[in-house]
């Protein structure tokens, strides 16, 4: 397959996440991201818990507990999994809500090869998250 060719895949199912504290995290990507309960489910023989979360384009995130995971290496960035970008229509009233929960984004930023603007945060467990903005009427 080169270059000039579609690819068969057809998008993102889902990003799995482990959280340091499974009840904070839930809280997180629920209540100050607004995410969507799809399904929780607590996995007895792992002492784990398995949470799916829905965004409104069909892709999902899963939340995950293990017991004794190691942290993930944010900074200095590690190879491996950069961050995790939110696709939003306007920046503002995330940021907004975001602050409103206690949540610092760092100063928006534009990006220089398509002009958007953008910010990151971190989730409880320090993950880089992303909001970027693309307008409901972009095409």
């Amino acid at each position: 397959m080169n270059a000039s060719d579609t690819s068969p895949l057809t998008g993102i199912h889902h990003v799995a996440l482990i959280a340091s504290d499974y009840a904070r995290s839930k809280d997180f990507y629920t209540r100050v991201l607004g995410l969507r309960v799809i399904a929780e489910n607590y996995r007895a023989a792992r002492d784990s818990w398995k949470l799916d979360l829905a965004l409104p384009d069909g892709s999902q995130l899963e939340l995950f507990s293990f017991p004794g995971a190691p942290p993930r290496p944010s900074r200095p960035e590690a190879q491996g999994l950069r961050h995790l970008a939110f696709r939003v229509h306007l920046l503002e009233p995330m940021i907004e809500r975001l602050a409103a929960a206690g949540v610092a984004c760092e100063p928006i930023r534009v990006d220089a090869y398509t002009g958007r603007r953008f910010t990151f945060f971190a989730d409880p467990d320090d993950l880089p998250l992303e909001l970027y903005e693309i307008p409901a009427d972009a095409g």
